[in-house]
């Protein structure tokens, strides 16, 4: 008897540890997508701020207007950075490009000074880029603002698709995550519809019959959740290790809240679909637990 009763006793953990272990992989999965969702933002706004423009000056501009420039410019709230490039680094800079030095070739060096600005995320858009370009033309000594326009407008509508996509696709992937942790809880419960009815049968409550089940899935919720809290922190770590300039994790009460989304979410879902579970088995009359 003792060895038979230690075999159920393994079984049963056993089962306890898969069903934590596979609700915790789903849960980490839930938590990746929010993750990505958090610092697509981010991802988003560096890919903007990393388009630029030229601001082609005149050859005969005097360094003092050059400045003048650039300190108008970096005043404005739509410019991010800017950077000045002389004639003849912009000259070297082609020739390391090119491979070859085409200044002894022309007889002259056939480049004009420029300043590189980054405009901050929110205005790097076809319209405001736009508007921008009429700006800055008034300035004198502008030879030409120049740009890729059709760059620009690739950038925002791709980044608008995948904004689309991501959003859908995490609730699909949610959705699928719930089907598949109800699926496993009730799978578990399946095991002990004989218990439960026994109970039943010598006159156990409903509620006092569902206690411990639902007590034992919170339990399990929140093992899972931390579990997967946990393979999160690595991810993480991970992450900014290697792409800290992509996604920025320094958003700690961001982070915090996630984390405690998860714990709440692993420990709900388990409850609610415990509760129905159980209630199912309840209502089944004992011939049809054998089908």
């Amino acid at each position: 008897m003792k060895k038979e009763s230690k075999a159920v006793k393994r079984r049963l953990t056993s089962s306890y540890f898969v069903s934590i272990i596979s609700i915790s992989l789903l849960l980490f999965i839930v938590g990746l997508m929010g993750l990505l969702i958090l610092n697509a933002r981010n991802l988003s706004e560096y890919v903007k701020e990393n388009i630029g423009f030229s601001i082609i000056l005149n050859e005969d501009i005097r360094e003092v207007d050059i400045i003048r420039i650039q300190k108008n410019l970096d005043a404005t709230e739509y410019v991010k950075s800017t950077r000045y490039i002389t004639r003849e680094k912009a000259a070297s800079e082609l020739e390391e490009m090119l491979g070859e030095d085409f200044i002894n070739f022309l007889g002259y060096n056939p480049l004009l000074p420029t300043i590189e600005v980054n405009l901050y995320a929110a205005y790097a858009n076809p319209d405001s880029i736009q508007i921008i370009e009429n700006d800055i033309g008034k300035f004198s000594h502008v030879e030409e603002v120049y740009y890729q326009k059709s760059l620009v407008h690739l950038v925002n509508e791709n980044i608008r698709k995948i904004s689309i996509f991501l959003v859908a696709f995490s609730f699909l992937l949610f959705l699928v995550s719930v089907s598949v942790i109800n699926n496993t809880i009730r799978l578990s419960v399946y095991a002990k519809r004989f218990i439960i009815k026994t109970m039943q049968l010598v006159g156990a409550t409903n509620s006092f019959i569902r206690k411990p089940f639902l007590l034992r899935s919170a339990v399990h919720g929140l093992y899972a959740a931390l579990f997967a809290n946990i393979l999160m922190l690595g991810v993480i770590y991970m992450a900014q290790k290697e792409f800290a300039e992509f996604f920025g994790f320094q958003d700690i009460e961001t982070i915090g809240l996630l984390f405690l989304a998860i714990i709440l979410l692993g420990i709900i879902i388990n409850w609610i679909s415990t509760f129905f579970a159980v209630s199912r088995f309840l209502r089944l009359r004992p011939d049809d637990l054998y089908y």
